[in-house]
């Protein structure tokens, strides 16, 4: 009864709007056009193409743009409370990236419009929930991974002064002072030409500068970056584990409530043959 009550003090207006909202069609075609943005700006990369359908990439940029704002009024207009909606982070970051669209049209730096054009693929990630669940458990991972960074900070530390006391004569373009060195290092941890590049010409000088890379690839590699994937790894599955028990308890708290409308419903039923029941005997 409480929910035919709410149901009933919604406009009809506000109710429509929540009606083309929660269709099933409306996130998959927010999606598309999405994914429209993104090809039209990936296009205007290309300047013969773009300079040749100039008037054409603009319209579809207006047009695309308010697509977009009439969806976020949609979403805004059929969420109930509404000051609900502003509590969501994400209808932060999709009011944001629209209305940049607006404030920044007549501005003179095109290559910030196209920027700004081009960060609407990001809605992408606030649309899919999948998505959505990933990027909030990566978030999660922030205040672990900052001790993690600290700990890759002092290796880092370390190793680049060590690398300079050693092989600053040897090899000064890599190790010629602390900022190279360090440099040198992430190039390093990255396994990008570590060997062949960086490793094998001190290592024709010096011949057991190989115990100091594989010191560093074995720490900084191995360990600090293993580090790195468990804490994320262990906090999607905590995310996904989080969103599966609020499910579970949103669906619970629907079922309290219908079976409180049922029982309602029950004894109000009740009433009336109680009082169908003393009208007859009063006749009779």
């Amino acid at each position: 009864m409480e929910n035919k009550k709410k149901q009933q003090s919604i406009p009809p207006f506000i109710a429509a709007v929540q009606r083309i909202v929660f269709h099933k069609a409306f996130t998959p075609t927010i999606i598309a056009l999405i994914l429209i943005n993104a090809i039209i700006v990936g296009l205007e990369t290309y300047p013969s193409l773009y300079e040749g359908y100039r008037g054409w990439f603009y319209a579809a940029d207006k047009a695309l743009l308010w697509i977009f704002t009439v969806e976020i009024t949609l979403r805004f207009i059929a969420t109930r409370p509404t000051r609900e909606f502003f509590k969501s982070s994400w209808n932060w970051f999709d009011f944001l990236i629209v209305a940049a669209g607006h404030i920044f049209a007549g501005a003179h730096f095109v290559t910030v419009l196209r920027i700004l054009r081009v960060l609407r693929v990001l809605r992408a990630i606030s649309v899919i929930p999948s998505l959505r669940r990933l990027v909030d458990a990566l978030l999660m991972t922030i205040p672990a991974l900052g001790n993690i960074m600290i700990l890759m900070s002092i290796i880092f530390y370390i190793f680049a002064v060590i690398g300079t006391m050693l092989f600053a004569g040897v090899a000064p373009e890599y190790f010629g002072n602390l900022q190279l060195s360090l440099l040198t290092l992430f190039q390093v941890v990255t396994l990008e030409s570590w060997a062949s590049g960086v490793m094998r010409p001190i290592f024709a000088e010096v011949w057991w500068s190989w115990i100091y890379f594989v010191a560093f690839i074995l720490v900084g590699t191995f360990i600090v970056f293993n580090l790195f994937i468990g804490v994320i790894v262990n906090n999607v599955e905590k995310a996904n584990e989080e969103e599966e028990l609020s499910d579970e308890m949103k669906a619970a708290a629907e079922t309290k409530e219908e079976l409180a409308s049922l029982r309602s419903e029950v004894s109000e039923m009740k009433e009336l043959i109680k009082q169908m029941h003393k009208q007859q005997t009063k006749k009779g």
